[in-house]
């Protein structure tokens, strides 16, 4: 579990936002397994790039740049857009959407509703869902944060940003990045 002060140091322009995702944000984490400093860091820097500290659960573009990815599984007009980034990871793609709505909903609701993954709840809880079949505690308890960075981002985006979390996440939680 992560205490709000502690989240707080992590991420402290979360202050606005930090008591609707602290709860189910320690679910997730309790759910998922990510509970050792090195994986609650990881994770919860990978959490605050990606979600600017919690302040966006949708991607900022239009997602016009996903329109027509075969990777993504958007094979139909206007699957850019509607399967845009969302989630505090930023889930993209209907296939994402697909694999993602049979392990939270145990059905396809996201194919119809994506904008579910916008509630609190629900993004982190993708989140976690996105961490846990990407296999990446076994990559946090590597210290392999290139390689997480890697599965999450598709590359290196914001990796500077990343880091500084790590580490930040590191001092907060007790561990640090020596082997």
């Amino acid at each position: 579990m992560i205490s709000k002060e502690e989240l707080l140091r992590i991420m402290p322009y979360a202050k606005l936002r930090v008591d609707t995702f602290l709860s189910p944000l320690n679910t997730v984490l309790e759910e998922y397994g990510i509970v050792t400093p090195l994986r609650m860091a990881a994770f919860l820097a990978q959490l605050a790039h990606e979600s600017g500290e919690f302040r966006y659960v949708e991607e900022l573009a239009s997602g016009q740049a996903y329109e027509g990815r075969k990777d993504l599984g958007n094979l139909e007009v206007g699957d850019g857009e509607k399967f845009k980034g969302r989630g505090l990871i930023q889930i993209t793609g209907r296939d994402n959407y697909r694999k993602c709505s049979l392990a939270l909903f145990n059905d396809e609701r996201l194919l119809e509703t994506p904008d579910l993954l916008r509630a609190p709840v629900y993004a982190v809880e993708c989140a976690g869902w996105f961490w846990d079949i990407h296999h990446l505690n076994g990559l946090a308890d590597k210290k392999d944060f290139r390689g997480i960075t890697r599965v999450i981002n598709g590359g290196y985006n914001g990796y500077a940003d990343r880091v500084k979390y790590y580490e930040r996440a590191l001092l907060v939680l007790g561990d640090t990045l020596e082997t």
